[in-house]
């Protein structure tokens, strides 16, 4: 069931990538309904078949170079969906051996959710709101296959049960307020993108030439009331609301790098023998490419490799920081578990 978990990690990988290779390529209205693509299982291609495309969505002509990613994305998706499904039925059939069931059943859940978002952003044209939310869904569900694998991993190996080592304490609130900074900033990268506002600012350190750009307007730029009809395509908002987004993303990078080049090297000095060297470094590395991959995308204009490497890189620190709360969750409880044992026997000699 792990390999199996593992597997469908993987996969969400995958789809979120195909993701952002979709919107980057501006195809996410190439198929105008869902879940198939003018009424068709595939990109309609044949004569006929683009006639009657035609006349069912006469707003929408077919264009076959921008229906195809989005079509791979959704063939992807629905992917992934069976997988996680298999997963959750697998889990219930054998809860009696003690496999784990809340969190199989709940990802299931949260699929179906992200799938109602999938039809919401080709339905809604769009909408930013509900493009940043699908976005954010793609990193959850991957987020929670990857504590799935992380538990079955460590009741499969027994990890519960080895020598406890000495971690030192008083790491834990401030790992979780880096994840949550984490996950702040990731909500600003997918606004960036739902609002096409990557491009907004095309030097660096600088925007348009200047430490903080005059008539940059926060309240356009951030106004989540936006209204629901238009088409999203390439963006609604004003070009000072884009600056303002691109500028606030920018400072969210800024703030990720040093509040966690602080405490990395905090804890690195506390690391000792605790097991920590790993995920640390891991998430000292995954931190350094996406600030590389952030700034070669304002210098070489969003090319769409490094973009969409940029938004894989930004589900890898996120797993990073999540993987490292989860090690050091991990050898804490060995080492609470370890102090109740010594305890309990001291108890027993002294009585």
């Amino acid at each position: 069931m792990a390999n199996w978990a593992q597997a469908a990690a993987l996969l969400a990988v995958v789809v979120i990538m195909l993701g952002a290779w979709t919107r980057l390529v501006h195809a996410g209205l190439g198929c105008p309904d869902w879940p198939g693509c003018y009424g068709f299982l595939t990109v309609p291609q044949s004569e006929a078949s683009i006639a009657i495309a035609n006349a069912r969505f006469p707003d929408t002509p077919v264009d076959v170079e921008k229906g195809w990613p989005e079509m791979i994305h959704r063939y992807a998706a629905g992917m992934l969906g069976l997988v996680v499904f298999g997963l959750a039925a697998y889990a219930v059939r054998h809860r009696k051996l003690g496999v784990p069931v809340k969190l199989p059943v709940f990802i299931a859940g949260f699929i179906v959710l992200q799938g109602a978002f999938g039809m919401w952003t080709v339905t809604l044209k769009l909408w930013p709101q509900v493009v940043a939310l699908h976005l954010l869904g793609g990193f959850t569900t991957l987020t929670l296959l990857v504590l799935l694998t992380l538990r079955l991993r460590a009741r499969a190996q027994g990890t519960r049960n080895r020598p406890a080592r000495s971690v030192p304490g008083g790491f834990g609130p401030w790992l979780y307020a880096g994840l949550l900074l984490v996950v702040l900033q990731i909500a600003l990268g997918a606004w960036t993108a739902a609002n096409y506002a990557a491009v907004a600012c095309t030097d660096l350190p600088t925007c348009q030439g200047q430490w903080w750009p005059e008539g940059m307007d926060f309240q356009h730029g951030f106004d989540i009331t936006q209204q629901v009809g238009p088409n999203y395509l390439g963006g609604q908002l004003t070009a000072d609301g884009r600056v303002a987004i691109h500028v606030t993303h920018r400072v969210g990078a800024v703030v990720v790098l040093a509040y966690f080049a602080l405490l990395l090297a905090w804890m690195w000095r506390s690391r000792r023998d605790s097991g920590l060297t790993g995920p640390i470094t891991l998430v000292a590395i995954a931190l350094a490419a996406q600030i590389g991959l952030g700034l070669a995308n304002v210098l070489l204009h969003i090319p769409l490799g490094i973009a969409v490497a940029h938004n894989a890189m930004g589900a890898g620190l996120l797993l990073s920081v999540v993987h490292l709360i989860w090690r050091h969750h991990l050898l804490t409880e060995s080492n609470t578990a370890k102090a109740a044992h010594t305890t309990t026997i001291n108890q027993e000699v002294t009585a």
